[in-house]
């Protein structure tokens, strides 16, 4: 291997060969993008410590909590990504990489045919995953199967709703809100069609990324938002389950940079603020600026409940609300009706609630972040 030069500091040997060319140098004309200067944001954990790459190591990687350059690029088979195709099938710069199955989460697939069997290595059945402050809030969902970090279950066929990730969108309800061209990092439509999958890292990716705008590296490298989000994305939070939402955004920004930035690089804003998608989307929303992640799972629903069917994604995260006096947590789609406790006023199944607290700042004026 060659080391990069000048070595870059606290890099395993693997990734020091890769750096020898991607860290924005000039000794390869046109230089390839600057994936390095990515490691300095929120990435994906190097090999470190006892997380050292083997390349024995199994694919499915329990408990050895690293990525490396070759856990998602073949050094003998990347190709330079030349057009940016559809999902769900690998990219070149992927070729020749191992992966697991989107079916049961064991099975190996040298190659992966699909981007997201790769991430699966890591992101499905794996045992010894952790929740890692440094990657920003985690909402704790009131229905999930075992693992809540297995994400097999959460994107599987059977899943109540789910992105269409590991399958095409089977969802028999309407999607008003969905645009037909994913938009760029600046709000202008990209030649992306929002069709019926899409990629991991449509969401988790880098946020200067080539592909929609950017002059930086595509891929989960390293991102400036939490989660290694693309776009914008807050978490509404509450001091404790039930209370009133700390982090508020009346009057919300719906530009690339706001606070809702990632839904809307598939999802019409506007129509998710109007009745056309749901009739309270403007009272939680607009006007008590409550942020999506309330009600929503951004994966999908991969267990049953008979309170809370998950269609449309939803799934209350149960640090902002909850359980309305012995009544468990529900809603009830075809009465647009929730029985719960959030942002201190009790709602119940005929729709009654005391008038909502909203923040008592002018319109126009954001509420801190958290």
């Amino acid at each position: 291997m060659r080391i990069a030069t000048p070595a870059a500091p606290g890099v395993d040997a693997a990734t020091q060969d890769c750096i020898t060319c991607h860290n924005g140098g000039s000794n390869i004309s046109p230089a390839a993008p600057n994936v390095y200067a990515e490691f300095a944001k929120v990435s994906h954990p190097l090999p470190a410590g006892a997380n050292l790459h083997d390349e024995a190591e199994p694919a499915v990687l329990n408990n050895n909590r690293h990525s490396t350059c070759v856990d998602c690029h073949s050094p003998h088979a990347s190709n330079q990504l030349t057009v940016f195709t559809a999902p769900p099938a690998i990219r070149p710069p992927q070729n020749g990489v191992t992966g697991v199955s989107g079916i049961d989460g064991v099975t190996v697939l040298t190659p992966a045919v699909n981007q997201f069997e790769n991430c699966l290595r890591c992101h499905g059945t794996s045992v010894g995953k952790q929740i890692l402050i440094k990657y920003g809030y985690l909402p704790n969902r009131l229905v999930f199967a075992g693992d809540p970090l297995n994400l097999v279950p959460q994107f599987s066929i059977t899943a109540t709703s789910s992105h269409p990730v590991t399958h095409d969108s089977n969802s028999p309800l309407p999607q008003p809100s969905l645009l037909v061209n994913m938009l760029n990092l600046n709000g202008t439509a990209s030649t992306r069609l929002v069709g019926v999958r899409i990629f991991c890292t449509d969401c988790h990716n880098s946020d200067d990324n080539r592909e929609f705008g950017g002059t930086g590296p595509n891929g989960p490298h390293g991102s400036n938002y939490t989660h290694l989000l693309e776009r914008n994305y807050q978490f509404g939070q509450a001091a404790v389950p039930g209370g009133l939402v700390t982090n508020l955004y009346p009057n919300p920004d719906l530009s690339p940079q706001g606070p809702y930035a990632l839904c809307g690089k598939c999802h019409s804003l506007t129509t998710v603020l109007s009745v056309a998608s749901w009739a309270y989307h403007q009272d939680h929303v607009n006007q008590d600026g409550f942020s999506c992640s309330i009600c929503h799972t951004a994966h999908g629903m991969g267990a049953v409940s008979a309170s809370v069917t998950g269609e449309r994604l939803i799934n209350f995260d149960i640090n902002v609300v909850a359980q309305n006096g012995a009544n468990p947590i529900s809603y009830n789609r075809a009465a647009n009706t929730c029985t719960l406790v959030c942002h201190g006023q009790a709602h119940d199944s005929t729709g009654a609630h005391a008038a909502p607290v909203r923040p008592t700042v002018p319109l126009g004026i954001s509420v801190p972040k958290n």
